[in-house]
């Protein structure tokens, strides 16, 4: 966190599921049965309520290792099933399981031994063992990827370092920056590689960013050029007697005469004075006695106890809620470290350490340990261990929102008095200095930078912001558009096309959320890609027929995702696709390519679906338009000279209510630089 189904059964799917880039393919694939065995509970949905068996069972920690071993051991079969080379073969990373014994099992891939980055994929099986569907990161075949590098370690190492150079890290002593984990060999099949698999290496690099945040910046490396494809950083940044919940039970062990604040009830969950040093775990919390901090930030065991209030909080509401023990569902807690630097305003989330780290803010006054600040950095290890979500571009953005998300959900479960629930993020820690939040869920744009809707830019938008529509789509699914009062706090939701969204309530939003990110979303998921997963778990708890599902759809369109049942789209439209192949001169005049649309009644919707496939050397090189019957040109991408990576295979949508749907459309593109080629394979419109 940055200061900045049908009602007959629960399996019906969301028509049109195979339009996102993480496509839920539906195959063949018989596995070994669940070793845990599920609860009973009846199959049909019933109004208003969850279907029960499509919920997510409580697993113990043996039970959810008991699963895990036997996925690793079917393993093998699983990829043959799934029709994987005889190169590739499958990791287990996790398991989960629906009360009627739905299994939702991850892996992670690996070809000739290199770790396949973007290649994980999501297994889910019925109780007989039947494959029902599979989500994938990428649809790529991996074959015949070379695993000879032609440049050395030593090469994409100095690439690496100028890549860090460039974005302002630096070492713990001012001097050159350093690598933190030598290059290693991978297959890179993530954002950018446009389903082409390329050899690649993958470097890590340490020491600081430039507001002495820690720094684990990976690099990606093409083994064949030593051109950089990608980078994300792997530190999530957050913001974040208590300070700020008032006087409230803490887990903490006694040892002889000392406590320390040890939560043996949560996986033994620990909390670190830093006392102001950036390394290390620091010093355990211990006192005489069992009472921790005054309420003043001058105590430092005040910072202390609200870090640990707040994990306890998001520990327990992540069992209680969704029966998940511990972050991993092991049963071990992760730990938290305060009093990182000095006057450091801000929070984060280390996967190296499985740990939270909080700052004390602005004259060391006020550290960024509220409730929502420590579900929020807590919620990054979830995302760590489920979908993996890559921090960058349109996956990374709903990262971010995710910990958004489940940070007002813990926030309004504590139903602490002095920290009431609302959709706001960071109020209580005052980084602006002006008693405003960081963040509103309910019209993002509010904080002057966050986006309230989807667009074909959104990639582009750091993390932060780009996490505002799906915060956006979380609001309105919860409550509804429109001006209310909740707990005290004025909330006023607009939507994109104008219309109204009928909110389900918080709790089965959150639930909604929870079980997309654990069974459906992977490291590539998008936009387009969360509205399918909603959609599909949608359909399993509540069915297609159901309100809940008629809001769920109507709630993606109100931030410019996909379109509202009976307007277009949706997953229930129409669509008319164009395979004609147009060369794209280099630096040269616009093509068009044409695709004549009829039998649709009326206009076409406010959301427009265009699906678009360019093959190209440079995509930063191009600009795209759609063009509708009017003449009207829609720009779903401009040029961009940063925008490194080859090829176009990128969703938009448009607002072309405007026009008459009947007629021809046509896609317009020109390259608009020199030296790169390239070529539009087609385009689909769905209305």
């Amino acid at each position: 966190m940055r200061p900045d189904r049908p009602a007959t059964g629960r399996r019906a799917t969301a028509t049109g599921a195979l339009i996102a880039a993480a496509a839920l393919l539906a195959v063949g694939v018989q596995t070994g049965t669940a070793a845990a065995q599920p609860d009973s509970a009846p199959a049909a949905a019933r109004a208003g309520k969850a279907d029960p068996g499509a919920l997510p069972r409580t697993l113990s920690p043996a039970q959810r290792t008991a699963l895990i071993r036997e996925a690793d051991a079917t393993k093998a079969a699983t990829a043959k099933g799934l029709g994987l080379g005889a190169q590739e073969k499958l990791v287990v990373r996790d398991v989960v399981q629906d009360v009627d014994g739905t299994t939702h099992t991850r892996y992670e891939r690996t070809y000739e031994g290199l770790p396949v980055l973007g290649g994980d994929l999501v297994v889910t099986t019925s109780k007989a063992g039947a494959t029902e569907t599979v989500s994938k990161a990428s649809t790529a075949t991996l074959k015949n990827v070379p695993t000879a590098a032609a440049i050395t370690p030593a090469k994409a190492e100095k690439q690496a370092l100028a890549a860090a150079a460039a974005s302002e890290s630096k070492a713990n002593d001012a001097t050159d920056i350093a690598t933190e984990t030598a290059p290693r060999k991978v297959v890179w099949l993530a954002e950018g590689s446009k389903n082409t698999p390329v050899l690649a290496y993958e470097t890590v690099i340490g020491g600081f960013q430039h507001d002495d945040t820690p720094n684990e910046l990976h690099v990606i490396t093409d083994a064949a050029t030593g051109a950089k494809l990608y980078e994300w950083q792997a530190v999530e940044n957050g913001v974040g007697n208590s300070q700020y919940s008032g006087t409230v039970e803490l887990g903490s062990t006694a040892s002889g005469s000392t406590f320390n604040l040890t939560d043996g009830g949560r996986g033994s969950h620990r909390t670190y004075n830093l006392n102001r040093g950036t390394s290390g775990t620091g010093t355990l919390f211990s006192n005489s006695t069992d009472t921790w901090g005054n309420g003043l930030p001058a105590n430092l065991e005040t910072a202390g106890a609200d870090a640990a209030y707040g994990a306890g909080l998001t520990w327990d509401y992540y069992k209680n809620v969704f029966g998940r023990s511990g972050l991993k569902g092991d049963g071990v807690g992760a730990y938290s470290r305060v009093h990182y630097s000095s006057g450091y305003v801000n929070a984060f989330w280390q996967d190296s350490c499985f740990c939270m780290t909080y700052g004390d803010g602005s004259g060391n006054t006020r550290p960024l340990t509220s409730i929502d600040v420590a579900a929020h950095e807590m919620t990054h290890g979830l995302t760590s261990v489920t979908a993996k979500l890559n921090y960058s571009g349109e996956s990374g953005g709903l990262n971010e929102a995710t910990s958004d998300i489940f940070a007002a959900a813990v926030e309004f479960y504590a139903d602490n008095p002095n920290d009431p629930g609302d959709y706001l993020v960071g109020e209580k820690i005052n980084i602006n200095g002006n008693g405003t939040p960081l963040r509103y869920m309910d019209k993002p744009s509010r904080d002057g930078v966050s986006r309230d809707y989807w667009s074909s830019t959104l990639g582009s938008v750091d993390v932060h912001y780009s996490s505002g529509p799906a915060n956006h789509w979380y609001y309105l699914i919860s409550e509804g558009s429109g001006a209310k009062t909740i707990n005290g706090v004025a909330y006023d939701s607009p939507t994109y096309d104008g219309l109204p969204v009928t909110g389900i309530g918080r709790e089965k939003a959150s639930e909604i959320w929870y079980k997309a990110l654990t069974t459906k979303f992977v490291s590539t998921t998008n936009y387009a890609a969360a509205r399918v997963g909603t959609l599909a778990v949608t359909a399993d708890l509540y069915g297609t027929d159901s309100a809940e599902y008629k809001s769920v759809t109507d709630a993606w369109a109100a931030i410019n995702v996909g379109a509202r049942p009976g307007t277009g789209g949706g997953g229930t439209g129409q669509v008319f696709s164009s395979s004609t192949v147009v060369s794209i001169p280099d630096n040269g005049p616009a093509v068009f390519s044409p695709l004549t649309v009829s039998g649709v009644t009326g206009n076409a919707p406010s959301s427009l679906q265009v699906d678009v496939d360019i093959t190209h050397t440079w995509r930063g090189d191009l600009v795209i338009d759609l063009v509708g019957p009017s003449g009207t040109a829609y720009r779903l991408k401009s040029s961009a000279s940063g925008d490194s990576a080859p090829n176009v295979n990128e969703t938009y949508y448009v607002n072309a209510s405007s026009e008459t749907a009947n007629g021809t459309w046509q896609l317009k593109v020109q390259d608009v630089l020199t030296r790169d080629t390239g070529q539009l394979n087609g385009f689909k419109l769905t209305f």
